[in-house]
């Protein structure tokens, strides 16, 4: 089991992704613009939405996080409501690396919930959190689309290079798509935080 931690920042928070999750991550394979942008070509039923909410964090070899609004009220938040996910998957121990995916709701993209979810995870995924080990992770590894340059530039504010790209990889409409790989070193996150 890899159920996730609960992560926050001053906007967001990060808890597992559960069943009541259902009907959010169903918009999102229904949204044609984040589809589009994250190269989601699979076509999926709501049973199947349903069971993978009910059953995706305690899955091995990742953490599945819903992103929630970190305002709270009285000590509580004032809402539980997912508004994107951030994914750490294909989990290597022995080279100690992940890859990572994001995708939020229309509504809540570009207004800095993806980036400070991405902060939070890499922060757990490199040092871990609040005195609890993460899986110490040396590498974390992700393809953004070329067609999403918005990503690539957030991506690369974070500290993330570009390795390489899988040329006309994805088919958009009637044009093509190259897949940028990129990543993210332990040492070269660390140094992010001293700058």
């Amino acid at each position: 089991m890899t159920r996730g931690p609960l992560l926050g920042g001053e906007m967001m928070r990060l808890r597992p992704i559960e069943g009541r999750d259902a009907e959010r991550l169903w918009e999102a394979v229904q949204d044609p613009e984040g589809t589009r942008l994250t190269g989601t070509t699979a076509t999926f039923t709501r049973d199947q939405i349903d069971e993978w909410a009910s059953t995706v964090s305690d899955r091995p070899g990742r953490y599945d996080w819903a992103i929630c609004p970190a305002a709270m009220r009285d000590g509580k938040p004032i809402s539980d409501e997912m508004i994107g996910e951030i994914v750490l998957n294909d989990l290597d121990g022995d080279v100690r690396s992940a890859n990572l995916r994001l995708q939020l709701l229309p509504n809540y993209r570009g207004r800095g919930y993806g980036r400070e979810a991405i902060q939070e995870v890499l922060r757990f995924a490199f040092d871990g959190v609040d005195g609890e080990p993460g899986p110490g992770l040396h590498r974390v590894s992700l393809d953004v689309l070329s067609i999403n340059p918005r990503a690539q530039a957030l991506y690369e504010s974070l500290g993330f290079r570009e390795e390489g790209r899988l040329r006309d990889v994805h088919r958009d409409g009637d044009a093509w798509a190259d897949a940028v790989v990129m990543s993210i070193l332990e040492d070269e996150y660390r140094a992010t935080l001293r700058s």
